[in-house]
């Protein structure tokens, strides 16, 4: 060891070594340093991930580097070209391998559930249980899992659990919807966060064109508001599950289900979905409008009416072409 040492304390040969690149066995490697690991242990742990390295000579070069203590655990990837002090450098800058996700508004719990499991840097916890099992192991034992998660993008380093980041979307979504809650308007009739929650997925669902999402949260409040029936076409094909075949049809409309709202009146028990922060917002802050009704114009946006005659207009218009 101490003829290492005095090799990189010399000022030729062993400091022209910290900035040569370092030979892995593929274009990059994966390195995983644990919490807890000594820098001898990293060094060690650098040249079994295949870098051809002595790790008592890496070791060394930590050691006299004054970083030894900085290297910090996590999961990184050394790229070719790769030097001892650049490898140190990302070490102690802790410059960790980081991947992401796109959690998609609008997307249910089965679709949240399908795009962690096809994470192959992600290690699977959660994925492995069902909903009831896994809003246990999230400290959520007896909530309904939907809409529970806040859809955004998110960076993992590589290695991390799926538990992890479900904890982080979950606490994203707690804080979107308290300050969603704490900025609602006398307009809305929703009753608590939970019910804002609710109204916010089906907005999300109902959204063709962003800028409609506070008039389509008017004609739910109108119709919270009066005791009519929120007749939504997504929360059927909720309820519907995976007998959905992209078809919906009359007599779907007609089959009870929890979340049929032709058949119940009021919200559904659950969300239906993952509302963004657009959608959490116009649940509580409905347009001024009187609109009771709204049908797609067929270009992404929505007509609204007051009275089911002029309703009836514009869905012959829209709909029907005529």
């Amino acid at each position: 060891m101490l003829g290492v040492l005095a090799l990189l304390a010399a000022a030729g040969a062993g400091w022209w070594w910290v900035h040569q690149p370092l030979r892995l066995p593929a274009p990059s490697v994966d390195l995983s340093i644990e919490p807890g690991t000594l820098p001898r242990g990293v060094a060690q742990a650098v040249s079994d991930a295949g870098v051809k390295v002595n790790p008592e000579l890496l070791y060394a070069f930590f050691r006299l580097s004054g970083q030894a203590r900085q290297i910090k655990a996590g999961s990184y990837e050394l790229e070719a070209g790769i030097t001892p002090r650049r490898l140190l450098s990302k070490l102690a800058r802790g410059e960790e391998s980081l991947r992401a996700i796109t959690l998609v508004e609008g997307w249910n719990i089965r679709q949240l559930r399908a795009a962690l499991a096809k994470e192959e840097s992600l290690r699977q916890e959660a994925g492995k249980l069902d909903d009831t099992a896994m809003m246990a192991l999230l400290g959520r034992a007896g909530q309904h899992p939907e809409g529970r998660f806040f859809p955004d993008t998110y960076t993992y380093a590589k290695g991390s659990t799926d538990t992890a980041l479900l904890r982080r979307a979950m606490r994203a979504m707690d804080r979107r919807l308290q300050d969603a809650w704490a900025q609602r308007s006398p307009q809305a009739v929703v009753k608590s966060p939970e019910e804002a929650l609710i109204l916010a997925s089906i907005v999300e669902k109902e959204t063709g064109r962003g800028a409609d999402r506070p008039l389509i949260s008017a004609v739910f409040n109108n119709r919270l508001r009066i005791g009519m029936a929120l007749q939504t076409d997504p929360t059927v094909i909720y309820g519907m599950g995976a007998a959905f075949n992209g078809n919906l049809r009359k007599v779907d409309l007609q089959t009870d289900t929890p979340w049929n709202t032709y058949t119940r009146a009021g919200l559904p028990p659950t969300p239906i979905a993952m509302p963004g922060k657009a959608a959490l917002i116009a649940a509580v802050q409905p347009a001024p409008s009187k609109a009771l009704y709204f049908v797609a114009r067929g270009d992404g946006s929505s007509q609204f009416s007051e009275t089911l005659d002029e309703h009836n207009r514009a869905v012959n218009r829209y709909q029907r072409g005529q």
